[in-house]
């Protein structure tokens, strides 16, 4: 029986928790409180309380794991991940030899190309500085793995949507708007349930080192993914809006700065994942019906 163990139980590793329980496996993991770790309690999963600078891991939290997820983002002012920061040593001691490890990135480490196509042979040009951590912790599980004799992967990926989390639901809540720019900027994105499938699919068949883009097969601009929403609301989409002239935080232009075209195909050829939501419109029409995500969170 597999035993993962998931460092920051969000959304996609919810959805990969609940995968690896269907298949009749163990799942234990940290999040930030009480109140989620009750909640996951009750699906079965063995939480902690965990942060990069708080909480601690029961003696036996990591007995018998044999998969690891590490979800937790870097932090703005430390160099190192901060799971291996304060674990490393532990984790060194107690994986086993040739344990799978999986590392939940960002496409935002290949930095901005311009609207050309990046695939997972694309050197790594981050231009943000959520980027440049996000690159250094790769870096540093990679190495992390080498030295303990894991199999380490990288998932890079794009914008995780599904139910619950979608445009639909920035519409509802009159959130959404429809910026453009003038460079005819596209975004991929990827289902939370196709994420969680490449996942589990790389679990069935570890490569040390592989790195895999998981994104959908049609960049869109984000205006064309809204007016889709409104529609299957059957509400008015609200106005373009130049991005140049938009009252925008920080983070929101940095997330605009990087135009590139995400290649998923090696996790299709490598993994044999068929992606269920190929597109936003498939997803968003799934997310659309009632009770299709009942239980995410």
């Amino acid at each position: 029986m597999i035993r993962v163990f998931c460092f920051g139980i969000g959304y996609l590793g919810l959805t990969v928790a609940r995968a690896v329980l269907a298949r009749g496996g163990a799942v234990a993991g940290t999040c930030r409180s009480v109140e989620k770790c009750q909640a996951l309690a009750a699906q079965g999963i063995d939480a902690h309380v965990f942060g990069p600078e708080s909480g601690d891991l029961p003696a036996d939290a990591l007995d018998r794991v044999t998969h690891l997820i590490c979800s937790v983002p870097p932090d703005d002012d430390q160099p190192a991940d901060p799971v291996l920061r304060r674990l490393g040593d532990r984790l060194a001691a107690e994986l086993p030899r040739g344990a799978w490890i999986g590392y939940l990135s960002t496409t935002g480490v290949y930095g901005d190309h311009g609207g050309a196509a990046v695939d997972e042979t694309t050197p790594v040009t981050p231009t943000s500085p959520r980027g440049r951590r996000r690159a250094r912790a790769e870096a540093d599980w990679l190495a992390f793995a080498d030295r303990i004799g894991a199999a380490a992967h990288l998932f890079r990926l794009a914008g995780i949507y599904g139910p619950g989390r979608s445009m639909l639901d920035q519409v509802r809540t009159g959130r959404a708007r429809r910026l453009v720019k003038a460079d005819g900027h596209v975004f991929n994105r990827i289902h939370v349930a196709d994420a969680a499938a490449a996942i589990l699919a790389s679990m069935d068949r570890p490569r040390p080192g592989a790195i895999y883009n998981l994104a959908d097969d049609e960049p869109a601009p984000s205006h064309e993914v809204t007016a889709f929403a409104c529609d299957l609301l059957g509400v008015q989409p609200p106005p373009l809006q130049a991005f140049e002239t938009a009252d925008l935080s920080p983070a929101a232009r940095d997330f605009w700065a990087d135009h590139k075209i995400v290649v998923n195909r090696r996790v299709k050829e490598e993994l044999g994942v068929a992606l269920r939501f190929p597109t936003y419109r498939e997803g968003l029409r799934d997310a659309a019906v009632p009770d299709a995500g009942a239980g995410q969170s």
